[in-house]
């Protein structure tokens, strides 16, 4: 069995005095796509934030390809190699999309991909490259958050809620992304509100509730887990 991308052990986190957190146990194995499921305050993009040092205090342990980086501030977890996509995807304004794509350092975890590369996957960036962030629509803005972590050499992404409010079209768009960042090798951890959306890109799920994984199970199984995934999630 390869070394885990990520692996999350009696994970416990706080927001000042408020215990989000409750023993998170999480296992993703390199390229796989692995998809955090829940209701909304269920502590799914806490757990992201936890991964990437980014809520208050952490007990436990995440190890990054065998490394333990509970202890680590967020600057140096990232160079593990893990890109995170927040849920407001922190565009500049002022800069423009290729500006904005080519702002951040590369990681010490490998190469980035190429600029060519990453407009021959979002064309839409490509023609848009001279525009203002805030000028790009809300799915272009989202393939440029997305696309601004690829540069980096990132290999392991935490993606919260990308679909968010965005059209149908942009969102098959999305999907073909994660296809292809997975056919790329890319390990892929998303929170996602949108069943329909994750449900066909995942390898494997787990179910927050309160704080705490109550379900795990893989993709060969989610027929058979649907009357539970009803109950917990309405879906």
């Amino acid at each position: 069995m390869a070394t885990p991308a990520l692996e999350i052990s009696a994970l416990q986190a706080w927001y000042g005095e408020s215990h989000i957190l409750h023993n998170v146990n999480i296992s993703v194995q390199p390229g796989e796509v692995v998809t955090l499921l829940g209701r909304n305050g269920a502590g799914r993009t806490t757990t992201l934030r936890a991964i990437m040092g980014l809520t208050g205090a952490r007990k436990g342990s995440i190890k990054v390809n065998g490394v333990e980086a509970i202890g680590l501030p967020t600057h140096k977890i990232a160079h593990l190699g893990i890109g995170y996509c927040p849920e407001e995807r922190g565009i500049f304004s002022s800069l423009s999309a290729e500006e904005n794509l080519m702002l951040p350092p590369q990681l010490a975890a490998g190469p980035g991909m190429p600029v060519a590369e990453i407009y021959q996957m979002f064309p839409n960036l490509q023609e848009r490259r001279n525009s203002q962030g805030t000028r790009l629509s809300g799915g272009e803005q989202q393939m440029l958050a997305v696309a601004r972590i690829l540069r980096t050499g990132a290999k392991l992404l935490l993606l919260d809620e990308i679909s968010e409010g965005l059209a149908p079209v942009i969102v098959q768009g999305l999907a073909r992304m994660i296809t292809m960042l997975k056919a790329k090798g890319y390990t892929i951890v998303m929170v996602e509100q949108n069943f329909r959306f994750a449900a066909p890109l995942a390898d494997r799920f787990y179910v927050m509730e309160h704080g705490q994984i109550v379900e795990t199970f893989a993709a060969s199984e989610l027929n058979a887990k649907m009357p539970v995934l009803t109950e917990l999630l309405g879906v």
